[in-house]
């Protein structure tokens, strides 16, 4: 174990032998860090954080301080999970959970750029990107294999989709689909064609979400009933990216972004 001289660590830490801890980082109780974990300088975990193996958390980052939740009661005992082989970079902030006995959630191998915010009880899955100064307020949901522009700004109780990608600048109020590209103020752009190609998707299936997207996003009505009736129409023949995509509309309480029709005209 590498502790530098300056940091200060509580004695009910759970520190494995490995982690490395750099100077004037203060490690609270009931900490816990996995092996192989490295922590720079000037580092805040704050009470009840989990930190998994093989995570690196820059210079500045606070991990665990209470929400930013008015009438909160700093008594109550909550905290933070990361994931393994995570990457917080410098002045990233992760608060704890409102609830008794509750966690803010990250998942493994995420990577949180410099400045961004995660809000109490908030879930991350794995393989998420958060570029510089984004910020998620509270109970936002991000599925796996994301990526966040920078700047980006998500209104609470909003759920993020998997394999979707968020601009930069964007200010996202209701939930973004799983596999489309999002920007501005809630307005769907299309799918994320180079994301689905990475995670290694079949023509068929991308034929099938092209399908999808334009029988959902490009004529008018209840979005979460077109999806439903397209569950019910394909059945057992959709892909398993056809079958995440539409599951998705059945459930939230925000509404969906969508496309501008418009101001794009009717396609």
């Amino acid at each position: 174990m590498a502790i530098h001289p300056t940091a200060i660590i509580d004695p009910s830490a759970k520190i494995d032998e490995s982690v490395e801890i750099g100077p004037y980082s203060v490690i609270d109780s009931d900490v816990s860090i996995g092996a192989g974990t490295r922590i720079a300088n000037n580092v805040r975990l704050c009470r009840g954080v989990v930190l998994g193996s093989d995570c690196v958390i820059h210079s500045n980052a606070v991990i665990g301080d209470d929400p930013q939740f008015i009438g909160f009661d700093t008594s109550l005992k909550s905290g933070v999970i990361v994931g393994d082989r995570s990457v917080v970079r410098e002045n990233v902030t992760i608060h704890r959970s409102i609830y008794e006995g509750e966690n803010t959630i990250l998942g493994n191998e995420n990577y949180l750029m410099v400045g961004c915010h995660v809000a109490h009880d908030c879930e991350l899955a794995d393989n998420v990107v958060l570029t510089n100064e984004a910020l998620l307020a509270g109970h936002v949901t991000v599925e796996k294999n994301v990526y966040i522009g920078g700047a980006a700004v998500f209104h609470q109780f909003v759920r993020v989709g998997e394999g979707s990608m968020t601009g930069g600048y964007s200010a996202i109020t209701r939930d973004v689909a799983p596999f489309i590209m999002v920007s501005g103020r809630d307005e769907v752009n299309g799918l994320n064609l180079v994301g689905l190609k990475r995670r290694g998707a079949s023509r068929a299936s991308i034929k099938e979400l092209k399908e999808l997207f334009h029988s959902l996003f490009h004529r008018y009505g209840n979005i979460r009933e077109q999806a439903a009736e397209e569950l019910e129409n394909r059945g057992d023949s959709l892909s398993a990216e056809g079958k995440t995509f539409l599951e998705f509309f059945q459930s939230g309480k925000r509404g969906f972004c969508g496309v501008d029709l418009k101001s794009k005209g009717d396609e």
